[in-house]
């Protein structure tokens, strides 16, 4: 068997088959998406010869073309909410909270995980608030290099005295002891953050894969899974995203100009 490691965007061609023709990657167009599931390109000898193959430019193309793909795509959106005034970002954040907040699924929940949000994020700080105020239990992220735990808050004095990491993000300490979102009855309710998605729930992240793991296993942990929501500015919002079986999809995303 003969392997080529492509370099380029590509799609495949097939011509001349003298046999009947192999798949070589599997291409699903799915919501201006392309998955792929994989990176290497082969010739098969057959007992009629090789099939040929030639490759022209794509949309997507192997997994290390994808994750270039991302990296652009989060330099775009970044480039995008720099552009934003201090005005501008107040005015969707509020527009935001409203939407959420007037969320039936939001409304009737009890146990609700949030992210902590930095600067160029749909502000938190509200979300958390209304959640002690109106009796919900609040569970934030714990970052490791373990993974992602969700522990919980006992109260707006608590949030207003945790720690700030190396990141700029608010978190509780490691040596804390905090009862686990997963260990304690699961969860009804996960405000997603992300750097970039589709309005129908494609999501691109910060890279580290921390929520798309959890996600995934809140999902299979739980008889009844949690609503999952992302915030957005207007411009994280984007047609198409390049992602992979691997970027969880998530339910609704909540903008400005969302219906």
């Amino acid at each position: 068997m003969e392997f080529i490691q492509p370099t380029i965007q590509f799609f495949l061609v097939i011509h001349e088959l003298e046999s009947p023709p192999i798949t070589f990657l599997d291409f699903e167009r799915r919501n201006h998406q392309v998955r792929i599931s994989s990176s290497i390109i082969h010739t098969q000898r057959s007992f009629r010869g090789y099939q040929k193959i030639s490759f022209a430019l794509f949309h997507y193309g192997t997994m290390a073309t994808i994750a270039t793909a991302k990296a652009a795509t989060r330099q775009e959106i970044v480039e995008k909410l720099k552009t934003l005034t201090t005005e501008e970002k107040q005015r969707q954040c509020k527009i935001v909270l409203e939407k959420l907040l007037n969320l039936p699924s939001f409304q009737n929940c009890k146990r609700v995980s949030t992210y902590l949000s930095i600067d160029n994020e749909i502000d938190t700080e509200p979300i958390v608030r209304h959640i002690f105020e109106t009796g919900k239990e609040c569970f934030v992220p714990r970052y490791s290099k373990a993974g992602m735990q969700m522990v919980k808050l006992s109260s707006m004095n608590d949030w207003e005295t945790l720690p700030v990491t190396s990141w700029g993000i608010k978190q509780p300490r490691l040596k804390d002891e905090r009862d686990d979102a997963l260990e304690t009855g699961g969860l009804d309710f996960i405000v997603v953050p992300g750097v970039g998605f589709t309005a129908n729930g494609l999501r691109l992240g910060h890279g580290g894969g921390y929520y798309d793991k959890f996600m995934t296993k809140v999902k299979a942990s739980q008889e009844v899974p949690p609503a999952l929501v992302g915030l957005a500015f207007n411009e994280q919002v984007l047609e198409e995203l390049p992602v992979t079986e691997c970027d969880v999809q998530i339910d609704r995303v909540l903008y400005a100009d969302s219906q």
